[in-house]
């Protein structure tokens, strides 16, 4: 599959009377996009604020990050399966309004919300307050059960990033870049000297609003699988959970996943990248060692000589983390893992719930039980009451003065395990 990526990049978000993009200025119709994300009827009121790099803007709880994107003379569209049409995606011209994003802001269901400082100590812990951001507010409809409501918001946000998207269509971009991923055959043919590296790609999946959807398929019912790069670039992977916020990959890491990116720069260098195999992360010890066992046979069946893994969440998943490498590593294929650690905050504590002594090559994001203390800002996007409860928060964690001390464990994408963030270390 060949895809190419234009970059359009906004360096203004400004409200109007019309949705344009002119002169790298995004301007947005506030009540068009009210009035279209109203359409659902399980929402019952939204409104649109903007949020600027730089901003004294505190944003919470944030539920999903989505960037606006749309396919160029493509019968696909983005989001297949779930806002566009059922179709393949991965392949021919995606166009990209970079530099901006849709957030959904809303009622925290659970405690795993996040928050988005844009300026800062806070900024500094999250990729997302350098962007202009798009927020959503959402109220739900009274009574309307937390899996729906958390449905309908992930909706909302897909819908606008789909509309904003589709006004950059027709626009030249600024950059264009094309990523190529040929058939298993020809691809061993085309750098046969070169190591065949691939990327298992752990989603998350323990249910209970901690689901990630593959073409619009509840990721916990699949068995591990293949996927070209560029399926996942195009949007096939979209987010749908609320773990941690500091280690969530929302629908904008999917989008614009580091690993997939960074294996691309090096294909045809010194690696010979291969593909992705993805694989979910499950409740159950039997469904564990199913897709422990399906990743590492793919990954043999592929002729694999070196395996990235990445996890998403912390705790149970770290079990299928060590799972995937032990038996990746037992068919002589080396493995580096990713991860982040929550290592107590005074980073004495054993990092990972799991261990393995062929777990021997480590990335990690950062230590999310580290204590940060966020000024007040001058303007707040959503609401402040669950700030004491959110995962990484305690009681008295929001102060008089509107201060908040918290573990970074609140800030969406601290210690991402991808790797998009602002702060990592390595460890041999």
């Amino acid at each position: 599959m060949k895809l190419e990526l234009g970059n359009i990049n906004i360096n203004k978000i400004i409200k109007s009377d019309e949705n344009k993009i002119a002169d790298h200025t995004l301007y947005i119709n506030e009540q068009k996009i009210i009035d279209f994300v109203l359409e659902d009827d399980r929402i019952s009121k939204c409104t649109i604020e903007i949020a600027n790099p730089g901003d004294k803007t505190r944003i919470t709880p944030v539920k999903d990050v989505i960037e606006p994107r749309c396919k160029v003379d493509s019968t696909a569209e983005i989001f297949p399966g779930v806002i566009g049409k059922m179709s393949g995606v991965g392949e021919g011209r995606t166009h990209v309004l970079k530099g901006c994003a849709v957030m959904t802001v809303g009622k925290i269901v659970g405690f795993q919300e996040g928050i988005v400082d844009m300026s800062g100590p806070g900024a500094e812990q999250t990729p997302f307050s350098k962007l202009h951001n798009i927020c959503l507010v959402l109220e739900p409809i009274e009574g309307l059960d937390p899996h729906i409501y958390e449905e309908a918001a992930r909706f909302a946000g897909l819908k606008v990033g789909s509309l904003l998207g589709k006004l950059g269509e027709t626009i030249e971009p600024d950059d264009m870049t094309t990523y190529e991923t040929q058939p298993l055959l020809k691809q061993i043919e085309q750098y046969p000297d070169l190591p065949k590296v691939g990327y298992v790609y752990m989603l998350q999946t323990q249910g209970l609003l901690h689901d990630t959807y593959v073409y619009g398929a509840d990721a916990k019912h699949i068995i591990p699988t293949i996927l070209y790069p560029t399926e996942v670039m195009d949007g096939a992977i979209l987010s749908g959970n609320c773990v941690s916020a500091c280690d969530k990959n929302t629908t904008y890491h999917h989008l614009n996943n580091p690993v997939i990116h960074d294996l691309y720069s090096r294909h045809g260098k010194d690696i010979n990248f291969m593909g992705v195999i993805i694989t979910n992360e499950t409740v159950y010890l039997a469904d564990k060692v199913r897709s422990s066992d399906f990743s590492s046979k793919i990954a043999e069946y592929l002729g694999l000589d070196g395996v990235i893994i990445t996890q998403e969440g912390f705790g149970n998943p770290d079990t299928d983390l060590i799972m995937n490498c032990k038996k990746i590593e037992e068919k002589q294929i080396k493995t580096v893992i990713v991860t982040d650690e929550y290592a107590g905050r005074d980073g004495a504590s054993q990092s990972l719930a799991d261990a393995d002594p062929l777990a021997d090559a480590v990335v990690t994001g950062g230590n999310a039980n580290e204590v940060i203390v966020l000024p007040p800002m001058e303007k707040l996007i959503g609401q402040l009451d669950y700030v004491d409860v959110i995962a990484g928060g305690f009681d008295g964690s929001l102060r008089e003065d509107g201060s908040i001390e918290v573990e970074l464990q609140a800030i969406t994408g601290a210690t991402n395990e991808i790797g998009f963030n602002l702060t990592s270390a390595k460890g041999y």
